[in-house]
Formats: structure tokens, C-alpha cells, sequence
């Protein structure tokens, strides 16, 4: 098997494995936060947002530093930092006191975590070009399998033995991730530490090589996408609380729809990006964003449990496969020794999405409602559609 190909799958497991491991836990803070004792309605929205926000603020800080340090040292120690690092923080979550305490860990997660980012950066300077958009679209597929099985087990887990033991076989199952990593993963390395003549330039002159008109473009895209994946995460199980009527029922509730969706988006990531290694990527972007467009339009004017659970189960099979092909186009845009930095500053504007999306989400959740917090989806899907087609425009003109 070729070595590029050996190393995806060793990825492509760690991944599944370690995010599984967050999944236990992290998709059920609103139930957990209310044994710390927050009840009050008004409260436990603002605290889903904020620990939702809180590894946002440092991750956002921290991942391009990641990213310079993997240009310069190699990318699977940054994998194998960011998996051992987690696994003392899910022990730690599983044993806080009070919901300042867990506000606290989830900063320090943002500062010493990270695996996706990490794991891309080393997918796309270890596979060649013309299997990019596959290679990162099937590594992003191990992403959703790992949120969907893990909130699907991590639910049961919940309802029967307590949110405190889901985190504690969450930091067992990614310390195997970090395992995985250590023993399989074989990295090259031509790929890391070279001094080309735009690093001789300083750090001024390699930002300046990898921002360019179109990746700043599709960076702005990937913010907008991160908000549509994420503004509603927070509030899904205050949503479903709220549909049901009851606390009971609903963490298992919240671990099946969060798995449906990880899986039809797992789905979308492996079939669309390999279309992506096939067709022009902007074209399939166009497509899935007036689809997306549609659907969305279609969830803000329905209501009820199906008329809510269909159309944002398909928006997520819709825009599935649109990140990896915008950060397969930015990659290839790049020589493999700027890759980590590119997918640093990549982490840094996601990390800025994931920080803005809840604290808009709880705003309008709080003052509004939490179905109006869907328009947020709305107004974002709709900007990434004419984003899409001026990038696409701006391509035919150099052309």
C-alpha cells in the first residue's frame, strides 16, 4: 500500500477514535452543567454558549503558533500533543465541581488540543495533489463518524451511569487515539523544516505568499460555513428538551439525531470530495450552496419535530462536502512546507466561527427564542452562495 494511503486510514482511525472520545461528553454540557446546579433558564443558555465559545477564544490564539511549530518540527507531534493533552482534560471535565471550573478546561482545551487541524495539515503535506480533495474529504468524514458515534454511545452512557463517566471512557478512548498515532503513523520527512526562499523572507513574507485573493476568499467561506454547522449545536438539546417536555428521554435523544447527522455528513465528505479530485471545485461548491440555500429556506419556514428534523438533517448532507473541497483548493494553492501555516491561520477563522456562532446563537436564543437562531444559518448560507460565484467569476477572468 502506498504510504500516503496507509497513513489516511492510520488517521482516519485516530481521528474516529479521539473525536468519538470528545462525543461522550461535550455534545450533552447543558443536561451536565444542570447537576453543577445551574437550572435557571436564562443562566443555562448563557453557560451553553459560553462553554461552547470558552476553546474557541484560545484556540483561535493558539493555532497558527501550532501551525508555524509543524512547518518547523513535523506535523505528528502536533497530532500526538494534541491527543495527550486532551486526554487529561476529558479526565478533568469528568471531575469538576462547578461550571466555572468546566468554563476553565474547555479554555485550556482550545489551548493544547486540536487534532483535526493537526491531522489535516498532515494529510495534505504527505498526499499528492491530484488526490488532495479526497484525501482531506475522507479524513473530514472520520470527523463526523467520531461526533456521530460518540454522542449516540456517550447518550446511553449518560442515561444509565451519569455525565460524568462519559468523560472518563472519552479520555480512554483518546488516549488509544494518541496510541494509534504514535505506533502507525510514519511521517515524511522532506515534508517539514525546509528553508525555502520565502521563509528566508521572515514571517511577514510568508503570510503574505499564502494570503491571497482567492484562499482569503474561501477563508472567509470557511467562517460563514463554520457558523452554519455550529450556531445551532449549542442549543440542539435545550431544543429537544423543549420538543419532549422532559429532561428524560432527552440525552438519548440529542446522542441519535447528533449521530444521523454526523453519518449522512460523513457520507457527503467522501462522495462529494471525490468529485472534487474529478470536476472543478467551485462549480460543485456553486451547486451544493444554491442546494443548501433551498434547503435552509425550507427549515426557517416549517415547524414541528419533522418539519425541523428533516431539512436540518439534509442541510448537513448538502454542506458536507464543502469544506474539504475549499481547503483542498486552498492547499493546492501552497507548497507542502507552508501547509501547517496555512491550516493554523484555517483553524484560527474556523476557531473565530465556532467563538462567534454560539455567542450570537445565545443572544438571539435568549432574547428571541431558540428556533429564531436558525435565520443565523439563513443569512450565512446565503452570503457563502455569492461568495462562491464571485470566487468562480474572478477564476474565468484569469482564465
Amino acid at each position: 500500500m502506498e504510504r500516503w494511503k496507509s497513513n489516511l486510514y492510520t488517521l482516519w482511525v485516530s481521528q474516529v477514535v479521539s473525536l468519538m472520545s470528545f462525543g461522550f461528553g461535550l455534545p450533552f454540557i447543558p443536561f451536565y452543567i444542570q447537576t453543577l446546579g445551574v437550572t435557571d433558564p436564562v443562566a443555562l443558555k448563557f453557560f451553553s454558549g459560553v462553554l461552547s465559545a470558552a476553546p474557541a477564544i484560545t484556540m483561535a490564539v493558539m493555532a497558527p503558533i501550532w501551525g508555524m511549530l509543524s512547518d518547523r518540527y513535523g506535523r505528528k507531534i502536533m497530532i500526538q500533543r494534541a491527543t495527550f493533552a486532551a486526554t487529561f482534560l476529558l479526565i478533568l471535565m469528568g471531575c469538576v465541581q462547578n461550571v466555572w471550573q468546566l468554563v476553565f478546561l474547555r479554555l485550556l482545551q482550545g489551548v493544547f488540543t486540536g487534532t483535526i487541524v493537526a491531522s489535516s495539515a498532515f494529510v495534505a503535506s504527505n498526499t499528492p495533489d491530484e488526490n488532495m480533495s479526497f484525501a482531506l474529504g475522507f479524513l473530514s468524514s472520520s470527523t463526523f463518524v467520531g461526533y456521530s458515534f460518540g454522542p449516540l454511545i456517550g447518550g446511553v452512557v449518560a442515561e444509565f451511569y451519569g455525565y460524568r463517566v462519559s468523560f472518563f471512557v472519552g479520555a480512554v478512548l483518546m488516549f488509544f487515539g494518541f496510541l494509534i498515532v504514535t505506533l502507525k503513523l510514519v511521517e515524511d520527512k522532506n515534508s517539514f523544516g525546509q528553508i525555502s526562499a520565502t521563509k528566508s523572507d521572515g514571517k511577514k513574507g510568508k503570510m503574505t505568499a499564502i494570503l491571497t485573493q482567492t484562499i482569503v476568499l474561501l477563508l472567509i467561506m470557511l467562517f460563514l460555513q463554520r457558523i452554519v454547522r455550529t450556531v445551532f449545536s449549542p442549543f440542539l438539546p435545550l431544543y429537544i428538551q423543549e420538543q419532549l417536555n422532559s429532561l428524560e428521554g432527552a440525552s438519548s435523544t440529542t446522542g441519535i439525531l447528533n449521530g444521523v447527522i454526523g453519518l449522512v455528513t460523513a457520507l457527503s465528505a467522501i462522495v462529494i470530495s471525490r468529485l472534487g479530485d474529478l470536476y472543478d471545485k467551485i462549480k460543485i461548491i456553486q451547486i451544493l450552496m444554491i442546494l443548501a440555500l433551498v434547503d435552509v429556506v425550507v427549515l426557517n419556514s416549517l415547524s414541528g419535530w419533522w418539519g425541523f428534523v428533516i431539512p436540518y438533517t439534509l442541510m448537513f448532507f448538502i454542506i458536507g462536502g464543502i469544506e474539504p473541497l475549499m481547503t483542498s483548493m486552498s492547499a493546492q494553492q501552497v507548497t507542502s512546507d507552508k501547509r501547517g501555516l496555512l491550516f493554523g491561520i484555517q483553524g484560527l477563522i474556523g476557531s473565530l466561527g465556532w467563538l462567534v456562532s454560539p455567542t450570537l446563537g445565545t443572544w438571539i436564543s435568549i432574547e428571541f427564542g431558540i428556533f429564531r437562531v436558525l435565520i443565523v444559518i439563513l443569512a450565512a448560507v446565503v452570503l457563502n452562495t455569492i461568495f462562491s460565484f464571485y470566487i468562480g467569476y474572478r477564476q474565468r477572468q484569469r482564465t
